[in-house]
C-alpha cells in the first residue's frame, strides 16, 4: 500500500499482519473556482454586494500555510464581486500563533492577491468586545475595517468539530486571551467538544459568539476529502459551517466495529511539516467518536517533520511542554491546572499518550520525536509488531472513525 509523506508517497508492506484499510467514500471532487462562483451566487443569507458598501474599508482574513485551502481561488472570487477599489482591501493571513508565512509561500498561496497580504501579529491586536468576560482581540486591520470577510476550510477539527466560519477570524487573526480561553483545559474538557461535532459544541458556540463581535460578516469556505475539494458555501458563517460540515461528515465517515493492535495514520503535506501539526493524526484517531486501538496498542504516523516541532509561538510552547515532561500522565495532570496559548496540543497529546504509544516514522528529526514522549522508527514496518491486527487510515486528518450505528 502507499501512504502520504510530505508532497509524495511511500510504499508500506506489512506481510506478517492482518490489515484493514479505512477509506471514506470521499465524495466527488468539484472545480474550486466554479464551486466558489456558484456559492456566491446562492449564499446563505445576504449576497456579498449587499454586505459590502462601495466606500468600505475591507479586511479579508485567509488561512495560513498549515491548511490546504485554495485561498487564491477564493480570494479571486471575492475580489471580483466586492464593489470597492483594490486599494481598500487588506488581506490578513490568519496565523493564530503559528509562524509568519514567507514571501514565497504568500505568492504561492494567494496568487494575484499576494501584494495585498500582511502576516497576522498577535501582539498587534485591538479589543472589540468580550465573551464570557474574555477579551476578543483581533488584528488592527480587522478591527478597523468596515466589513470583514473570510475564506476557510471546513475540515474535521479536534475541538471545533469542524474548522472554518468565524474561526478563521477570531483565532486566525485573534489575540492570546481568546486563544488561551478556548484552548484551555476547562473548555476542552466539556463533553460536547469533540472531533466532527458542530451542534451543541461549546467550543464552536464560543467561536461563533466571538465572531458576532469581530467578524466575519460574510464567509466563503470550502470542504475537502480524499478526492479533492468537495464543495463551497458562502454567506452567514454559522450556516456555511453547518452546510459544509454535513457534506464533509457524509464523505469522511468510516464505521469501525473492531479494535486493533495498531493504527497507521497517514498525514502528508502540509500538516506533516511539523510535529505540532502531524500529532493531530494520533489524537484524531484516539480521541474521536470511535477509538479503534486496543488497550496497550499504538498509533503509527509517517511524517516528514522537515520543520521539526515548528517555529511559531504555539509550536515552541508545545515542544517545551513535551520535551521537559517526565511522563504523559504527569504532564496531563500538571497541564489541567492551566497553560499558555499554543500548548493545548501538548495537553491533548498527553491525554492520548496516557493510554497508548505513538510512533513517528520516516521523519527527518527522530531525536526530536524521542524528546517529546514519542517513539521514532525508520519506517512503518519497524513500528508495527509482527502478527498485529492493523487498521490503516491513509488520510487520518480527513477521516472520521465512528461507531457502526453512527453511519459511515
Amino acid at each position: 500500500m502507499t501512504l502520504p509523506l510530505g508532497n509524495g508517497e511511500i510504499d508500506v508492506a506489512l506481510p506478517d499482519c492482518s490489515v484493514r484499510v479505512a477509506r471514506p467514500s470521499g465524495g466527488e471532487a468539484v472545480d474550486p473556482a466554479r464551486a466558489a462562483r456558484q456559492a456566491l451566487a446562492e449564499p446563505h443569507g445576504s449576497r456579498l454586494a449587499e454586505v459590502v458598501d462601495p466606500d468600505d474599508e475591507v479586511a479579508v482574513v485567509v488561512t495560513d500555510v498549515t491548511r490546504a485551502t485554495p485561498d487564491d481561488v477564493l480570494l479571486d472570487a471575492l475580489l471580483d464581486r466586492i464593489p470597492v477599489e483594490r486599494a481598500a482591501v487588506t488581506v490578513v493571513l490568519g496565523l493564530g500563533l503559528h509562524r509568519p508565512m514567507t514571501d514565497d509561500e504568500i505568492a504561492s498561496g494567494l496568487g494575484d492577491a499576494a501584494d495585498l497580504a500582511i502576516n497576522h501579529d498577535p501582539e498587534a491586536t485591538v479589543e472589540v468586545g468580550r465573551v464570557h468576560d474574555v477579551p476578543v482581540r483581533v488584528h488592527e486591520a480587522v478591527a478597523e475595517a468596515d466589513t470583514v470577510l473570510a475564506t476557510g476550510m471546513v475540515e474535521p477539527h479536534q475541538y471545533a468539530g469542524f474548522s472554518g466560519g468565524a474561526k478563521t477570524v477570531v483565532i486566525g487573526a485573534g489575540g492570546e486571551p481568546l486563544i488561551r480561553y478556548t484552548h484551555g483545559p476547562d473548555l476542552l474538557a466539556e463533553p460536547g467538544v469533540r472531533l466532527g461535532r458542530v451542534a451543541d459544541n461549546p467550543f464552536r458556540e464560543l467561536l461563533d459568539r466571538a465572531g458576532d463581535l469581530a467578524g466575519p460578516d460574510f464567509a466563503l469556505n470550502v470542504t475537502h476529502g480524499p478526492a479533492g475539494i468537495l464543495g463551497a458555501a458562502a454567506g452567514e458563517p454559522r450556516a456555511v459551517v453547518r452546510a459544509l460540515a454535513a457534506r464533509g461528515r457524509e464523505a469522511l465517515s468510516v464505521a469501525v466495529p473492531e479494535t486493533y493492535d495498531a493504527v497507521v495514520a497517514g498525514v502528508g503535506a502540509p500538516k506533516d511539516a511539523t510535529l505540532y501539526q502531524a500529532s493531530r493524526a494520533a489524537t484524531y484517531v484516539l480521541l474521536g467518536a470511535r477509538n479503534p486501538v486496543r488497550s496497550g496498542g499504538r498509533v503509527v504516523v509517517p511524517a516528514r517533520l522537515d520543520e521539526g516541532a515548528g517555529s511559531g509561538t504555539g509550536e515552541r510552547r508545545f515542544y517545551e511542554r513535551l520535551s521537559t515532561a517526565d511522563s504523559a500522565a504527569a504532564l496531563y495532570e500538571r497541564m489541567r491546572e492551566g497553560y499558555e496559548p499554543g500548548a493545548q496540543r501538548a495537553f491533548v497529546l498527553a491525554r492520548a499518550l496516557r493510554d497508548h504509544d505513538v510512533w513517528i516514522t520516516d521523519s527527518e528529526t527522530p531525536t526530536l520525536v524521542e524528546e517529546c514522549l514519542l517513539h521514532a522508527a525508520d519506517g512503518v514496518a519497524d513500528a508495527v509488531d509482527p502478527g498485529s491486527d492493523v487498521l490503516v487510515v491513509p488520510d487520518a486528518l480527513n477521516t472520521l472513525l465512528v461507531e457502526p450505528d453512527d453511519g459511515g
